[in-house]
Parts: C-alpha cells; sequence; structure tokens
C-alpha cells in the first residue's frame, strides 16, 4: 500500500492527476499505479472490492468523508485482471512513466494499456482452446455489415448479411466476447441481451474514415485485393473495430495486415438452435464434455484447437476445398506418417498468440523462449514433410519454412528457461552483447575488484594498514591512518578525514565508482533496450512468420483429423453432384465413445426419389441419435473430415436446421411451444431442395388434435420443398403421408418387450412401428408402480371410450397399422374387434338396427 503518510485528499497534485486520467474513462475500472501496488478510488474501490473479494479501506479527505480504496499488488495483478475480464470488465492501466528519484511533486503518470473481454491477449487471461472475438455491426434490419476481429491472432475478417435472422445467426456462430454497435441505434434490439455488448459514437463507424484508416493499417492504396471494393457497412463496422483495438492497445498494430471478405454462400449455414442442439463445442448444459469437439479434437497445438473448432462452426460448400483435405488425410495416414508429424507439432507451442503479442509489443521473455524452441523445431519438421506427397501437404510445407537465422539469433540471445517478466532482467544470455556483460560484470563482481584493488596498491605504497572501502554517502574510498596519511601517494586526492584515519580517491577509483554505482541500473536499462531491439527485429519478419503459424495449425488440423479417422475407425466420404445422401451403418462419433455397450449402427438413404423418412418407434428407441449422427457425419463431411461411416455418399447441403427437444424462454415471454413454432417457422421460410432438416416431435406442446395438424402441414411442407428431412414422430396419421407424398418414406425404431420390460434394439427398419410402448419407458424411468397401474387403467378406459378420428392405411408390405389416435394406444378398440368378428349376411334388418343402436349407445 502507499505510505502512510501519503497525501491523498482530493484536492492534492496526485489526485487531481488521477481525476484527470480517470475522466477519460468514467465507465472501467481504473489500476492507479503507486509504488508496488495498484491501487483503486472512490466508486472503482467499492465495486473492485466487491468482484475480487479484497479489503475496501480509506484514505484522506473528499468533501469531509474519506476517500474508498482498494490495492492488489503489481505484481501479481494478472490473476485480479483475468478474473475482471472473465466478469466482463473492463480495466484501464495507469502506469508511472516518470522517475520519482528527479519527479518534483507527483510521478508523471499515463494509461499504457485498456484490457477489455475482447482485447485482452495476455496468456494467463484468455482459454487456448477458444478464439476471442471482438466484433462491430454496423446497418439496419435490411442489410448489416459486420467485422470481427480477433487481436490475439491477427484474423480480421468482414461480411455483410441480410436481414435479423443470419445476423444473430453469426453471432451465435462467431460468439463474440464483446459487440460494439451504433450509439444511435434504439433500445430494445434483439441484441441488447447479448454480454459484452457496448455503444460507440456513431461517427466510429464512418466510412470514408474506416477505409482510409485500414488502407494505411494494410499498406495499401484500396480494399480491392481483399475483395471488398464493394462493401460499405462492413468497412465501417471494420473501421469502428481498428480504431478500438488502437485505443485500447495503445501502440502499432503490425500484426493486422489483411482483410478477409467472408460470404455465406461459402458456408453451411446453421442457426442457434440447430448449433446447440447439435453440441459441437458446448453440451446443452453449457460444459464441453461429450460435445464432438470433445471427441475429434486431439490437435497437439492450441492454435491447432482453435482452427479445428473454427471448422467445426463453418463447414463449407466449396468441393474442390473439401476434397484436398481428404486427399491431405488419406496422405497423412498412408503408412501412419501422421505419427511422425504429430510430435513434432507439440514442440511449436501456440506460435500464433506468441507472435501477435510480438507484434504488440507485449511478449514476455518466455514467449521469445517458445519461439526460439518452435524455430529450432521446423527444420526437422519440414524433414519428415518430404515424405508427403498430396499437393496441398507440400505447400503447407512451402508456407512453413524455416528461419535459420532467427532461430541461431534467439538461441544466442535468450537464457534456457528465462524469468516471466522482463521487469528484473536475467533474460539475456552472456555473450550476446559485450557492453551489457561489462555493465553485468561490474555490478556482480564490484566485491572482487576491490580486494583485487586493496592487494595492488598496498603492494605498490607499501603501506600495510591501506584499506579500500565503499559508503552510502562519499562512495568509494581508500582508507589510511593519520600517521601514514603523509606517505600516501601524489595521485591520491584527500576526499575526507576522519579522527585518526584519512580517506582519498584516485582517478581509477572514481572511473570504477561512476561505473559501478550505475552498473546494475545501466545493466537493467541495457537489457530492456536489447530485448525491445529483438521486437523490433522479430517484427520485420512477423508477415512470413505468421503465414507460418497459419500453416502449422492447418497441418496440425489434418494430422489430427488422420489421426482420429485411424482411431475412431472413420472413413473418406464421396461428394456426387446429383441429389444423394447415402450413410451404410452409421454411426454417431460422441454417443458411441460414452457407450459400455456396442454401438448399434444404422444406413440411411435419401436420393431424388426419397426426400423425407417419416420416423416411429418408442421414446429412448433412439430416433434423436439417428437424426443427429445423420446431422454430424454431413457436417464432419463438409470440413473435409473422414465419417464415422462404413460409406458414404452425399451431395453438398447448404443448411441444416434441427427442431430438436424442447425448452422455453423465459426472459424473452416465450413458452416452450411459441420456441418450438418459432422455430419451425424459421425452417419453412429457409429450407431449400440442398437443405438437411431434422424435426423432432413437432406439436406436441399443444392439443392432440392442433399439434396433428400442425405437424402433418409442416411434413406436407417440406416434401414440397424436397428438402432431405428426417421427420420423428409419435403421430401415427402422419405414417399415411407416402400415399400422397410420393418423396417421404417410413422407417422405425425396433424395440420388444420381454418379462414386462420394453427392450431397444435401435435398430432402423423399414415402414411405421407397431406401437409405442410409453407405460413401459415410464416404468423404465421409475415411476412409482401404482401410477403404472393407474396408466394402464386410464389407457383401457381411453381404448374403449374413444374412437380413432381416422384410420391410418398401411402400404403393402409394411406391418399393419395400430387403430389410435397416436402411439400412446397398443390395444384395437372392442367395438372393431366385434365389428371384425360380425358376418353381416347373417342378420336380419331388425336385428342389424338393433346392433346400430347398441354400437351408437357403447360410442
Amino acid at each position: 500500500m502507499p505510505k502512510a503518510n501519503q497525501d491523498l485528499s482530493a484536492h492534492t497534485p496526485m489526485m487531481q492527476q488521477y481525476w484527470k486520467l480517470k475522466r477519460e474513462h468514467p465507465d472501467q475500472l481504473m489500476f492507479y499505479r503507486m509504488g508496488d501496488f495498484y491501487e483503486l478510488f472512490y466508486e472503482d474501490a467499492k465495486r473492485a472490492a466487491a468482484l475480487l473479494d479484497i479489503t475496501l479501506t480509506a484514505r484522506g479527505q473528499s468533501a469531509g468523508n474519506a476517500i474508498p480504496m482498494a490495492g492488489i499488488p503489481f505484481h501479481s495483478a494478472e490473476g485480479y485482471l483475468a478474473r475482471l475480464v472473465k466478469l466482463g470488465e473492463s480495466v484501464v492501466i495507469c502506469e508511472q512513466i516518470g522517475d520519482p528519484a528527479t519527479s518534483k511533486g507527483p510521478v508523471e503518470r499515463q494509461v499504457v494499456r485498456i484490457v477489455t473481454p475482447g482485447t485482452v491477449t495476455d496468456e494467463a487471461l484468455l482459454d487456448e482452446r477458444r478464439d476471442n472475438l471482438l466484433a462491430a455491426v454496423l446497418g439496419d434490419e435490411k442489410l448489416f455489415g459486420m467485422a470481427v476481429l480477433d487481436i490475439a491472432s491477427g484474423r480480421f475478417s468482414v461480411q455483410e448479411l441480410k436481414g435479423w435472422e443470419n445476423l444473430l445467426a453469426e453471432l451465435e456462430r462467431l460468439s463474440p466476447t464483446e459487440l460494439l454497435i451504433p450509439d444511435d441505434w434504439p433500445q430494445g434490439l434483439p441484441l441488447e441481451r447479448r454480454r459484452g455488448l457496448s455503444r460507440r459514437a456513431p461517427w466510429d463507424f464512418d466510412r470514408d474514415t474506416a477505409h482510409k484508416s485500414l488502407c494505411q493499417q494494410f499498406g495499401t492504396g484500396d480494399l480491392k485485393g481483399f475483395g471488398c471494393e464493394n462493401l460499405t457497412l462492413a468497412i465501417g463496422a471494420a473501421g469502428c473495430l481498428l480504431a478500438y483495438a488502437r485505443e485500447t492497445q495503445r501502440t502499432a498494430l503490425p500484426h493486422l495486415r489483411s482483410l478477409r471478405h467472408e460470404r455465406l454462400d461459402e458456408t453451411v449455414i446453421f442457426d442457434g438452435a440447430t448449433r446447440r442442439n447439435l453440441e459441437l463445442d458446448t453440451n446443452l448444459s453449457g460444459g464441453r464434455d461429450n460435445t464432438l469437439q470433445s471427441v475429434v479434437d486431439r490437435c497437439q497445438t492450441a492454435m491447432g484447437s482453435r482452427l479445428l473448432t473454427r471448422w467445426l462452426h463453418r463447414p463449407l460448400r466449396d468441393r474442390a476445398v473439401l476434397e484436398v483435405r481428404q486427399d491431405s488425410i488419406t496422405c497423412l495416414l498412408e503408412h501412419y506418417r501422421f505419427e511422425q508429424i504429430q510430435p513434432q507439432l507439440k514442440d511449436i507451442g501456440d506460435l500464433e498468440r506468441i507472435l501477435a503479442r510480438i507484434g504488440l509489443r507485449n511478449a514476455r521473455p518466455r514467449d521469445l523462449a517458445r519461439l526460439r524452441d518452435a524455430l529450432a523445431a521446423l527444420p526437422q519438421l519440414q524433414e519428415a514433410m518430404r515424405e508427403l506427397v498430396a499437393p496441398h501437404l507440400g505447400s503447407l510445407a512451402q508456407n512453413i519454412r524455416t528461419y535459420p537465422e532467427l532461430a541461431s539469433l534467439l538461441a544466442r540471445a535468450i537464457i534456457d528457461n528465462p524469468p516471466a517478466v522482463i521487469r528484473d532482467g536475467g533474460v539475456l544470455k552472456k555473450g550476446y552483447d559485450v557492453e551489457l556483460d561489462e555493465l553485468q560484470s561490474l555490478s556482480e563482481n564490484a566485491g572482487q575488484y576491490l580486494m583485487d584493488l586493496e592487494a595492488r596498491e598496498k603492494a605498490r605504497t607499501g603501506l600495510a594498514n591501506l584499506k579500500v572501502g565503499y559508503n552510502r554517502v562519499h562512495g568509494y574510498f581508500i582508507e589510511l591512518p593519520s600517521k601514514q596519511a603523509e606517505s600516501a601517494p601524489a595521485d591520491y586526492i584527500r576526499r575526507q578525514t576522519l579522527k585518526g584515519a584519512e580517506r582519498f580517491i584516485t582517478p581509477e577509483l572514481k572511473e570504477f565508482e561512476d561505473r559501478a554505482l550505475s552498473a546494475k541500473s545501466r545493466a537493467l536499462a541495457r537489457e530492456k533496450a536489447l530485448y525491445e531491439g529483438l521486437l523490433d527485429l522479430l517484427i520485420e519478419h512477423l508477415a512470413p512468420l505468421q503465414g507460418s503459424a497459419a500453416a502449422l495449425a492447418e497441418l496440425d488440423v489434418l494430422s489430427n483429423l488422420a489421426e482420429r479417422a485411424l482411431n475412431l475407425d472413420l472413413n473418406r466420404p464421396h461428394f456426387v453432384e446429383e441429389p444423394r445422401l447415402f450413410i451404410d451403418q452409421g454411426r454417431h462419433p460422441v454417443v458411441e465413445q460414452v457407450l459400455d455397450t456396442p454401438f448399434v449402427a444404422n444406413d440411411l438413404a435419401l436420393d431424388d426419389d426419397i426426400r423425407m423418412l417419416v420416423i416411429t418407434g418408442p421414446n429412448m428407441g433412439g430416433k434423436s441419435t439417428y437424426m443427429r449422427q445423420t446431422a454430424l457425419i454431413v457436417l464432419l463431411a463438409q470440413i473435409g473430415s473422414f465419417v464415422p461411416a462404413r460409406a458414404c455418399e452425399l451431395s453438398l447441403v447448404d443448411r441444416i436446421f434441427t427442431r430438436i427437444g424442447s425448452s422455453d424462454d423465459l426472459a424473452g415471454g416465450r413458452s416452450t411451444f411459441m420456441v418450438e413454432m418459432s422455430e419451425t417457422a424459421n425452417i419453412l421460410h429457409n429450407a431449400s431442395d440442398r437443405s438437411l432438416v431434422l424435426m423432432d416431435e413437432v406439436g406436441r406442446g399443444t392439443s392432440t388434435f392442433d399439434g396433428l395438424s400442425l405437424a402433418w402441414a409442416a411434413a406436407e411442407h417440406l416434401a414440397k420443398l424436397r428438402a432431405f428431412t428426417l421427420f420423428a414422430t409419435h403421430y401415427f396419421e402422419l405414417t399415411v403421408l407416402p400415399e400422397s407424398q410420393p418423396v417421404v418414406a417410413n422407417v422405425h425404431l425396433s424395440a420388444t418387450e420381454h418379462n414386462e420390460r420394453i427392450v431397444f434394439l435401435h435398430t432402423v427398419l423399414p415402414g411405421p412401428a407397431s406401437q409405442s410402448y410409453g407405460l413401459a419407458v415410464a416404468q423404465l424411468a421409475g415411476v412409482p408402480g401404482e401410477v403404472i397401474v393407474r396408466a394402464r387403467e386410464h389407457l383401457a378406459r381411453l381404448e374403449t371410450t374413444s374412437l380413432p378420428h381416422d384410420t391410418p392405411r398401411h402400404q403393402p408390405g409394411e406391418p399393419a397399422a395400430p387403430l389410435q389416435a397416436d402411439l400412446f394406444a397398443s390395444l384395437p378398440h372392442p367395438v372393431i374387434e366385434e365389428l371384425n368378428r360380425l358376418k353381416p349376411d347373417d342378420l336380419t334388418p331388425r336385428a342389424a338396427l338393433e346392433l346400430l343402436y347398441s354400437l351408437k349407445a357403447r360410442l
């Protein structure tokens, strides 16, 4: 904490300095450096004390009240910053830039960096396996421009999107930590509930200013080389991001070197519900276990893991790119070549983020040590890549390159295990710089020098009582007893007279003193200057190094996909032009990993003739697994990966939709059924004949007849759209769809009963299911026995008092459909049984009339 006698009253020069800086950042916490602590004052102190669980104290006076204050040690600030950033807070770092020894009045301070959730680059503040993105949006509900920046890697992209639906889906995909929008946008927009939302002045989004600023950043005359010449709104958003990055980093951004124009038509589009339902990298509980990424990611580097996650969230529709990736995986599998590549990739580390920190000039000594080790590992990796004959792998090897000069420089410069920070020196090797070595030698060997000088002077003067010493006030001296002082050599200059002794200085000792007293501080200053020089030199090579990092990340992902193909029994899918989705013995890649029993693989066949499968069968029978595994197989195929199936042929899909599971949106005031209908409406409006649609239990959130009607109409609409559709339902009436819609076929998940217990077979078979087994599933779930017994009584009563409102017909060769309103009944109605046994020719007219009255009464 600051010294007890430090005057912190509101009107002191130091607090005036504080307020001058604080007024520029009213909404952010300010870490104000005072000696060995960062201090927070007033409301900042109260907020930080609550968030960080640190002590709130008080010092000085403001308007008669003590000033609230809280502090944290500056050398352990990272941990506190990490906690604040995770809580969505932004922190202004205000450092002492003046010298306390020479400052008159308060030491000069200035803001050196602003740490916000979307612009952090420190290793301790980032999740190494996930991108940390900053986004900005400009436009209106017809057309939006969006820019996205990952400041920790240098990736910078823009795109323009039509309508709220596309914008919200992209934000769901990217999940930016911070989102910037213009201050003049109205309140209550769909974006308002997003985390990390902040408003910026409208002029920050000015298109002309942005264009000029971006050209200046990239050193170009225009943006045509990035394919952005026809963009307007997206350029304004990109300009806002660039200005925000400069404002927070307070330094040049040399690692931002290009702008990528992304287009929706390049990718398979998901909406937010689909992304959640497929559990790509986050499960339905919000965790990371049992997700697709948890199964397919065994990348050796963090940058490889992040790239794979981007691929999973952005499957492609470019067959050429996908087949290039497949060829690369095939090549890496031949002769198990990936086994030579992966161990060497492990030595590379997170090169992408290290280079970004170098560009921002906040790289730490250990970053340079990791870069040194990575560059040292590249020649051996290049040697291993000579055997990779796939053309794409060859181009990756060319981009990876080797850097012998930089590798040699860093090997000479950085000690084997450097400290975490440059603050106290001790980072550079002996022999790297002569001047630094001399200064460090002076500082470290002063004692030995004085002993040697004393021995020399005694021998030269013959004065046995001569001593060499040091005094904090007078510095270094040679001391002689008063009696021997008259015998001092002519080059001895009297410095101080004591009782019984005289102290002298010599030109040699004076020169040593001048050097020794400042040697330590000069050595540290020299080492810091040399370190900055190293960063300067590395920044000159940033462009090729970043290209190498990108190539290494892709090589890591491809090697990983080869390893996964071998160990998870994945096979290469084949793309075809004609509409087709054929899966032979497909499996769910995640579910099969968590099962104790063997996974039951299933086939699927959709083509131009059959576009929809109506899937019936018991709850827990495997309908949802079958549907999700189909989507995941298609998704894996369209990132270029091999897939969990014995064989797979498919045409490229443009979108994947899912309407699975039930959830409400209490905050948005929407019931479960409303959410279900909103998702259904989105699918019916946007699906095409190239889309894959998964619909599970549509209409179950309302009354039976309403739900059945909606499900029936939705299925008919999808059949007319000719989207590839898997339509799971308990409404047995829908099994008659193939009669009116030739592109529809029935399949069911099989189950059987054994000793009054249900046994799920999980096998997909042609035709509709024969019954629902609803009570058996309830029994399996642990519903009390007396409830099951009572339910059977209710079921029997319902079956004997209700006729189905429609009797579904069945197709030749398929099992006869049970006569029921839906699959909750399993017995035919007694009246129907009696009619089946009846022989009309044996009845008299009077008996027939009496029977008719009897049947009517029973109904």
